[in-house]
């Protein structure tokens, strides 16, 4: 893939520069490496028990994954970049995923291997354009939280104010870049060896965003976007950025102290809810989606902290995405077809919404809508129970591949994404919310208003439907 193809697929900025030549071999030969020591080993375990032994499966199962998952850790530390963000991800899916990969891989989220602070000060002031000294009466050389893409340290304006700082490391936008097209390469010859595993549709979409979180101006407008939001919710906590202090590659913030939300003997001692945290995220988010028409994709447990009430305080807005009002219709439309368990309404509002399968026939979009909500309301279980896992887990794949989706709406993804992230905390937390009853009344009262006065495709999508 050139360059010219990427950037059209992938919005960088122009001046964004790759790094060297043998930089990028030598990161690419290492991805090719990773991919083909997974593949085998899986390949190796499937044939194994399929054609010699099927004794003790389920162990030699467990150990392949642990053995993936150990050598994925070692090459995101090894190449850091878009693969720590990768992993990042299947960190948060303890709802689909074995155990071998959820813990191996949860260390990534926010003790990434700092880099030295010198480098880290010469971006500050390389990017702020005066002495460190000058911005900030104290800075800790220490970092709080190391991640993919840049980390953070706490500080003390002049004024006294306290503040994280957020800094992006250096050369990271062109390394990303470089994964990206790395990464597209490895997916194209799986999906050749594999017609089954063929996840370049859901790549081209999803990665449309990656850029986005490069850019932290794009962040503060998110941030002051959700902050306005949530302004009258007394248990939503969004730090407000000073952005006299921010810039592509710095953002300083207001502090924002709280326990993480996967820390459940931190929540206990606190003596905080798990189960009320749990509630509270989901109605959150349920603002964010069917009232505001924006809302946080990046839910990871590095992103939420708690404090007693309690309160959610959300950070990190690089990946958050605003509706235009005809998407959000259509999404209030799904959920409301899916709750009243009306299978012509989910088929058209999926087909609404950009969803394309290759044969048309609707099977698999409904397979979709009960991975989506549907059997966790059907069965009145609790959003990530295990049994419903473990039957998404066996019957979507065999719908996806008797007629694949062709065609994903990235914004589809985007809230896919949300709610993966929201249903591995959800096991993490031992939820036990009622979806049923948590989102109907959000979805009767805008159904409503659909009917009494439906939105026109003529507001900018630049700014958060409903506001």
């Amino acid at each position: 893939m050139s360059n010219t193809s990427l950037d059209r697929n992938f919005d960088f900025p122009a001046d964004v520069p790759e790094p060297g030549l043998a930089t990028r071999a030598w990161r690419f030969s290492n991805v090719v490496w990773l991919a083909a020591y997974v593949y085998v080993g899986y390949k190796g375990t499937q044939l194994w028990t399929r054609f010699v032994s099927d004794r003790n499966k389920a162990e030699l199962y467990r150990r392949q994954d642990l053995r993936a998952a150990q050598a994925l850790n070692r090459s995101a530390l090894r190449l850091e970049g878009l693969l720590i963000k990768a992993c990042q991800f299947i960190a948060t899916r303890a709802d689909v995923l074995p155990d071998e990969w959820v813990s191996t891989l949860s260390g990534l989220h926010d003790r990434v291997p700092p880099r030295p602070f010198a480098m880290i000060r010469e971006q500050i002031e390389r990017e702020l354009r005066r002495p460190l000294e000058a911005v900030y009466a104290e800075f800790d050389p220490a970092p709080i939280a190391s991640a993919s893409l840049a980390q953070v340290h706490q500080a003390r304006l002049h004024d006294g104010r306290r503040c994280a700082v957020k800094v992006q490391y250096p050369g990271i936008d062109g390394i990303v870049r470089a994964d990206l097209r790395n990464m597209t390469t490895v997916l194209y010859w799986l999906a050749k060896l594999e017609r089954d595993f063929d996840y370049r549709v859901l790549m081209r979409e999803a990665l449309k965003y990656v850029p986005m979180e490069l850019d932290f101006i794009h962040e503060a407008d998110n941030s002051a976007t959700m902050r306005a939001n949530f302004a009258a919710d007394s248990f939503v906590l969004v730090p407000e950025v000073y952005r006299e202090f921010t810039t592509r590659r710095v953002l300083t913030m207001e502090l924002a102290e709280g326990i993480k939300v996967t820390d459940i003997e931190g929540l206990e001692r606190a003596g905080i809810d798990k189960h009320l945290v749990a509630q509270k995220l989901i109605e959150i988010f349920c603002d964010q989606v069917l009232r505001d028409g924006f809302f946080h994709a990046d839910p990871h447990p590095g992103n939420i902290l708690v404090q007693p009430g309690p309160k959610i305080v959300l950070l990190d807005f690089g990946l958050a995405k605003d509706f235009p009002p005809t998407f959000r219709d259509g999404i209030v439309r799904l959920t409301f077809s899916i709750l009243t368990s009306n299978r012509d309404g989910i088929i058209a509002a999926f087909q609404e919404l950009g969803f394309r399968t290759r044969n048309g026939n609707p099977d698999t979009l409904l397979a979709f809508a009960d991975l989506f909500l549907g059997s966790t309301i059907k069965s009145k279980k609790a959003y990530a129970d295990k049994d419903l896992i473990e039957q998404f887990n066996e019957e979507l794949p065999r719908a996806i591949r008797a007629n694949p989706i062709v065609e994903v709406p990235a914004d589809v993804l985007l809230v896919g994404r949300m709610m993966g992230l929201l249903s591995g905390l959800g096991k993490s937390l031992d939820s036990q919310v009622d979806l049923f009853t948590t989102i109907m009344p959000y979805a009767q009262r805008l159904m409503t208003a659909q009917t009494v006065a439906p939105v026109t495709p003529s507001a900018p999508a630049s700014t958060p439907a409903g506001k």
